[in-house]
């Protein structure tokens, strides 16, 4: 495992270097914008948020006989209200940002993660160095694959972030995040691990034939495909 932080002249997009022979690129993708705004940024939380004061607010003037829509009154509303849709829109437009700068790489032997929207970082992830992946799927279609690397491989979650399992801070887990059609993606990377790797990707943690089940939009479980671990909550 190892990392670039410089690659502004990419042989390849979302690759420091040319790929070495025997090595194709099976994957390209970035973090589908609303999603992450929605999941990694909590934008949809903080409408809801300001939305409730504002409910409130007017509740408390309505139930007051005696209350009166005063100028001061009407410009509270007003200052809140653009605050609110200030706080959201700069969410929104750093969620874009990450979106577009972002580019996650899946080929025949590694993960690639090229992140930062100020100082862009590439992080190799060869299969060797990936002990298990976990898969969840939304009801939009996006999802997140998180990786559990294999000790003593280890990525500050700080330097991740957003493209990390949330919460796991004493072993952070890269993650493939907000991806569209992530069920499709979580195939392509199981299979490319079974074939590079077969006696590891196609059994699960008891040495036993993976069959465990994703989780994806509820009441839809799906069948893993070979080397994928269920086992994630975000």
């Amino acid at each position: 495992m190892n990392t670039q932080h410089e690659h502004e002249l990419e042989p390849i997009p979302g690759l420091p270097e040319a790929l070495p022979p025997g090595e194709t690129i099976l994957w390209q993708g970035r973090p589908d914008g609303l999603a992450l705004a929605r999941r990694a940024f909590h934008a949809r939380g903080l409408a809801l948020y300001f939305g409730v004061i504002l409910l409130v607010r007017l509740a408390l003037l309505y139930s007051n006989p005696q209350a009166e829509w005063t100028r001061a009154t009407f410009t509270g509303f007003i200052v809140l209200s653009t605050l609110a849709a200030l706080a959201i829109g700069i969410l929104c437009t750093l969620a874009w940002l990450v979106s577009r700068t972002t580019l996650y790489t899946i080929t025949n032997r590694r993960v690639v993660l090229r992140i930062g929207v100020v100082l862009c970082i590439t992080f190799n992830l060869p299969f060797s160095a990936i002990e298990r992946a976990g898969l969840r799927t939304y009801s939009d279609g996006t999802g997140d694959i998180p990786l559990t690397l294999k000790s003593p491989n280890k990525i500050a979650f700080f330097h991740l972030w957003p493209h990390a399992r949330p919460w796991h801070l004493t072993h952070p887990q890269p993650m493939l995040r907000a991806i569209p059609e992530a069920a499709r993606v979580g195939e392509i990377l199981a299979l490319a691990c079974t074939a590079e790797l077969p006696g590891i990707a196609s059994r699960s943690e008891n040495g036993a034939p993976a069959e465990s089940k994703l989780r994806g939009a509820p009441g839809r479980p799906r069948a893993v495909p070979a080397g994928l671990s269920s086992a994630l909550h975000s």
